[in-house]
């Protein structure tokens, strides 16, 4: 599959409806993973799912929440968010979006559904 990854310096090569897209992910709202320090806890509500973030760094995180891939905390990396499509928003979680995340034991990226949303939490999984 061919997918668009997204960075700050990519817009100037976007259509219409990507940069569209782009710009009501700022307007939703929602986190660049990097800006955030170790150890942050996020609880990630989705249309389907609660999910528990530990950030670890460097797109690594410790992720519980669903009942198949990650019933209990399995380390992760996060790549960033899509809206469905090829485009992925590299190192972002942003509500209106569906996160996606390589998880160890599963050849393809896990894609949530819609990232309904996000706020920081005081406790650990």
């Amino acid at each position: 599959m061919n997918r668009t990854y997204y960075d700050q310096t990519s817009s100037d090569h976007l259509g219409t409806r990507e940069f569209a897209n782009l710009v009501a992910s700022e307007v939703e709202g929602g986190v660049f993973l990097p800006d955030l320090p170790p150890h942050t806890v996020l609880k990630i509500l989705t249309r389907n799912r609660c999910y528990t973030a530990v950030t670890l760094g460097r797109g690594q995180a410790l992720i519980s929440g669903h009942p198949e891939y990650c019933p209990q905390p399995v380390l992760v990396a996060i790549s960033g968010c899509t809206w469905g499509g090829s485009m992925l928003k590299l190192d972002y979680l942003g509500r209106g979006m569906h996160m996606e995340f390589k998880h160890p034991a599963f050849g393809a990226p896990i894609v949530t559904s819609e990232i309904e949303e996000i706020c920081e939490s005081s406790s650990s999984p």
